[in-house]
């Protein structure tokens, strides 16, 4: 703007310029002067003068314009260049102002992260600070149920301490009662097999029994010595009786020992336990670990028709692979106590049994055996149990399998007359026989309110590992021994409606097949021989003899075997007070009904019922 008003200014000077130039130019052509014309020259003159006067004063008029303008050029350049000042000046400091708001924005940013990350710190320091003081709130509460529970350990120990070795009291005080519909002359356990039929005076009388001796008093030792874990248990009631004690099932001798033994086990999950001990035929909870055994629910210390069990002194060794707890399997092998129970060779014929052999007698004077029976078998062999088992969360898978060594010493029959009157040699000799049976068992816990069981036993000769006791041995004609072919289950439901309360229900049943063999002169025997006379199984009983009333008298004319033994039990405990600390009272109420079938003889199988109620108060201390 500045140079085209400049160019606009020297455009009109140059203009004033050759104005004045054409009219003061002296190479004009000159003229004669006369009068006139100098007259008209002094005019001309004048008017020159007048119009020169008049051009000065528009060129004066024109210089002052020119000057005035030159002045306000003067002043719009001395403008413009203030003004380009004041525009430069204004854009380096808007370029100043752009880096300083640049370097502002940069610090901003900078003290934005800075804060930030300020804040972030703060809050990792507020949860440092957080986590500190619930560390420490925890650390208090750890101290103060460390406190606790070490006055506790102090003031109410749960295990006596002696060396290395802890030592824990296991006992309970019972108060218990049993009502019989027919009376078996018993305390609280019930001789499954010995139901009295109708023919015998108890079949018609019942019975109304308390006990306290089935409480029970023991303890478990346990010590760790680096590679192996020891431990020993015993437990012992009173369930005794001191001329009928024997080895047959539980060894009830006074007073009257259930378990003792000592067991030794490495982290690898290696046992070997040897004492008296559960036969490893028991169902277990846990592997095939000694106190983890699953028993019936009942009061009854005879327990339940069709479970199978033994209490006897045994030596068992045992490997477990995995964790029971998310899954584990366990092989185990026991040798254990022989015997054999319930032998019983019967004939409707006078004679027709043999007599030439033996395989059992009764204990002698200083050997501890009771004389009562002559049930001690002369074993050659222990019974040999395998077993493997299962573990997973929610069941526990038992299959195993028994051999048994039965053994007799007879002398061979050289002649029998028609009358059944046998010769016998003089020399006699051994024979054994083989008996063998399986075994195996379900248990699944669907949740925590219900458990549901079933195990089962056959084979031959394992009828003394069933609570009844059927018989496992008869007699061959030859005189040496059969085994007898065994069957026993039980079923179990077990519930658990609350952490109190238990209600459950059992049915169990045992059988023995007839075993019956023909002689040589034609007639039966064995066990359960189809021409067996069991008349007075059924008749009203004999008038006791004796005029002080007598003892009641079993009936006459009975003589078949049992068949079968089939019960059921139904029944809740329910534990009043359950505290780690000052134990557990609980009451219990069983129901039991138990059926018993001979084999048919000459007429049908007789059969007896007997139906019982039993109770239980149990204080168990911690």
């Amino acid at each position: 703007m500045k140079k085209q008003l400049q160019a606009a200014i020297a455009a009109m000077l140059i203009l004033g310029s050759l104005s004045l130039h054409a009219q003061s130019d002296p190479s004009a052509p000159a003229k004669t002067t006369t009068k006139s014309t100098k007259t008209k020259q002094a005019k001309a003159v004048t008017a020159v003068k007048a119009e020169e006067s008049q051009d000065a004063k528009a060129i004066r008029e024109l210089q002052e314009k020119m000057a005035a303008q030159q002045a306000q050029i003067d002043a719009l350049v001395q403008q413009n260049a203030a003004k380009d000042a004041a525009l430069s000046a204004a854009q380096n400091a808007a370029t100043n102002a752009a880096s300083q708001a640049a370097a502002a924005s940069t610090q901003a940013q900078s003290a934005a992260d800075a804060a930030q990350a300020q804040a972030a710190t703060v809050t990792a320091v507020k949860s440092d600070v957080t986590d500190l003081k619930n560390a420490n709130a925890g650390l208090a509460t750890t101290i103060n149920d460390a406190k606790k529970d070490l006055n506790d350990k102090i003031d109410s120990p749960s295990t006596i301490h002696y060396k290395g070795v802890t030592i824990t009291p296991v006992a309970f005080f019972a108060a218990e009662g049993v009502w019989r519909e027919r009376s078996v002359n018993s305390d609280i356990n019930t001789p499954l097999n010995s139901i009295p039929l109708p023919g015998a005076n108890e079949g018609h009388v019942s019975e109304l029994n308390f006990s306290g001796r089935q409480s029970r008093l023991g303890g478990l030792f346990e010590g760790n010595a680096g590679s192996y874990k020891l431990s020993g248990y015993f437990e012992a009631d009173f369930l005794s009786s001191g001329t009928t004690s024997n080895n047959n099932q539980s060894n009830s001798y006074t007073l009257r020992q259930r378990q003792i033994w000592g067991k030794a086990e490495t982290p690898g999950g290696f046992a070997i336990s040897g004492g008296q001990m559960w036969s490893l035929v028991a169902e277990d909870g846990t592997s095939t670990n000694n106190r983890t055994e699953k028993l019936p629910n009942t009061i009854d210390a005879q327990y339940l028709v069709g479970f199978s069990w033994e209490r006897q002194p045994s030596f068992r060794i045992q490997q477990r692979w995995g964790d029971p707890k998310t899954g584990a399997f366990t092989a185990a092998l026991s040798v254990e106590q022989a015997q054999i129970t319930s032998f019983t060779a019967a004939s409707a014929t006078s004679g027709a049994v043999p007599v030439n052999f033996f395989f059992a007698g009764a204990g002698t004077g200083g050997g501890l055996y009771n004389a009562y029976s002559g049930t001690y078998a002369n074993n050659i062999a222990p019974d040999i149990i395998v077993k493997g088992a299962w573990d997973m969360p929610k069941a526990h898978i038992e299959l195993g399998g028994l051999a048994r060594f039965m053994r007799d010493y007879y002398y061979p029959i050289v002649s029998v007359t028609p009358a059944n009157v046998y010769t016998y040699s003089a020399n006699y000799v051994s024979n054994n026989k083989g008996a063998a049976g399986v075994f195996g068992s379900v248990r699944v816990s669907p949740n925590k309110y219900a458990d549901l069981a079933v195990q089962a036993m056959a084979g031959d000769g394992v009828g003394r590992y069933g609570s009844a006791q059927l018989a496992d041995a008869t007699l061959h004609p030859s005189g040496t021994l059969e085994p007898i072919r065994n069957y026993h289950g039980l079923l179990s439901v077990e519930t658990h409606p609350t952490p109190k309360l238990d209600v459950y229900g059992y049915y169990g049943g045992e059988y023995a097949q007839r075993t019956v063999y023909t002689t040589s002169t034609g007639a039966l025997m064995g066990y359960g021989a189809r021409n067996l006379v069991d008349s007075g199984c059924v008749l009203l009983p004999a008038i006791p003899s004796s005029s002080t009333g007598g003892s009641p008298s079993a009936p006459s004319n009975c003589n078949s075997p049992t068949r079968y033994i089939q019960e059921g039990m139904v029944g809740f405990t329910y534990r009043i007070v359950n505290t780690p600390k000052f134990g557990r009272l609980q009451y219990a109420v069983n129901y039991q009904i138990l059926q018993r079938g001979l084999w048919s003889g000459a007429t049908a199988g007789p059969r007896a019922q007997d139906s019982m109620v039993f109770t239980s108060m149990r204080y168990y201390i911690p």
